[in-house]
């Protein structure tokens, strides 16, 4: 492990808006395999925990470095953020952010997707933004959309919470819309193009439900910007999972045909240039 990664990982230690919960107090194994959770203390004190006051949750689940969770946290210090993801390193760039800049709405958090059930109580979360996730085209349920992640969501969500996707992914889009329609999940916007498609189709589309939609268009990661700079069109769907029956899998999503279209993933380094905002 390089000496800038050990520097990061200590400072770490010193952000106190940084929770890294260790693996062991929140889930273990039973003898034949089964993951066992066990709750955090912050479950459902987040607001008297992790943030000044109490106001509602919003989660950005694989966050990387943080900028669209800060972005999001900057525009409205009427809801606290918390940004998700298990690389320390990548988490230490909008900790150290949000520190420095006494953002007092910002939190984020080092752990899996899997332990979420652990750390916020049923109904704690109010939106879920998954943002330019990895379409996992050879796992489904290690997809973000799947029926395994959305049940989780679901339990964490307030009724009608919202779940917001945004991708490059074309595959994770068409899954994710299979997904949805297989089990008749309210969406609320789609479309495969989102800044040919503008926010006035977006607000109509979702008659009010979704409340910036500026910024959609306005705050971008580094590699939405990559993306949009090679021609490539970023997806955007939201919906909410308000049905109270089993999630299935899509059996009208075309996988292989899918996955073709896409053709192999783009791959950028975690490293870019220091353009890439905080």
């Amino acid at each position: 492990m390089g000496h800038g990664k050990l520097k990061k990982f200590a400072e770490n230690e010193t952000f106190r808006l940084l929770l890294q919960p260790d693996a062991s107090e929140i889930a273990s194994r039973t003898e034949d395999g089964a993951l066992l959770l066990h709750d955090h203390p912050v479950k459902g004190h987040w607001g008297d925990m992790m943030f000044e006051k109490k106001q509602p949750l919003i989660i950005e689940l694989g966050c990387g470095k943080g900028e669209y969770t800060i972005a999001l946290a900057e525009r409205h210090p009427e809801y606290n953020y918390i940004g998700v993801d298990i690389k320390g390193a990548r988490l230490w760039k909008g900790a150290k952010y949000a520190t420095e800049h006494g953002l007092p709405n910002v939190a984020f958090l080092r752990t899996r997707i899997e332990f979420l059930p652990a750390l916020f109580a049923e109904g704690e979360v109010s939106e879920i933004w998954l943002t330019f996730s990895d379409p996992q085209m050879k796992s489904e349920n290690s997809r973000l959309t799947s029926p395994v992640f959305l049940e989780r969501y679901r339990r964490l969500l307030i009724p009608g919470g919202i779940v917001h996707l945004k991708t490059d992914s074309r595959f994770l889009y068409e899954y994710t819309r299979a997904v949805t329609e297989e089990n008749a999940l309210p969406c609320l916007a789609a479309t495969t193009d989102l800044y040919s498609t503008g926010p006035s189709v977006l607000e109509k589309e979702s008659k009010g439900r979704l409340k910036d939609i500026e910024a959609l268009f306005s705050v971008q990661t580094f590699y939405e910007t990559m993306f949009l700079g090679m021609g490539i069109p970023i997806t955007y769907q939201a919906f909410t999972l308000e049905n109270d029956g089993e999630l299935r899998s899509p059996e009208s999503f075309d996988e292989a045909y899918w996955r073709q279209a896409e053709g192999p993933r783009r791959s950028f380094s975690h490293n870019p240039s220091k353009k890439n905002g905080i």
